[in-house]
């Protein structure tokens, strides 16, 4: 089945510059991310880890019953 795949992947012309294209599409985000997650304000990081902890709302659970 897969040399099926491969025969049909090498005929197709400007084939090879898909991957380069998918790495570069992933490598950018992933170092967007990894910018955002630096520069973020830690204030707020621990603000929102604290959020499934947190019983103060008022729209939990049992009062949709």
């Amino acid at each position: 089945m897969l040399k099926y795949i491969k025969h049909n992947m090498e005929t197709i012309d400007g084939v090879e510059i898909f991957p380069i294209i998918s790495f570069l599409i992933f490598f950018t985000l992933f170092v967007g991310v990894l910018v955002y997650v630096i520069r973020k304000d830690k204030k707020s990081i621990e603000e929102v880890s604290l959020l499934p902890l947190d019983n103060t709302n008022n729209h939990s659970h049992e009062e949709r019953k």
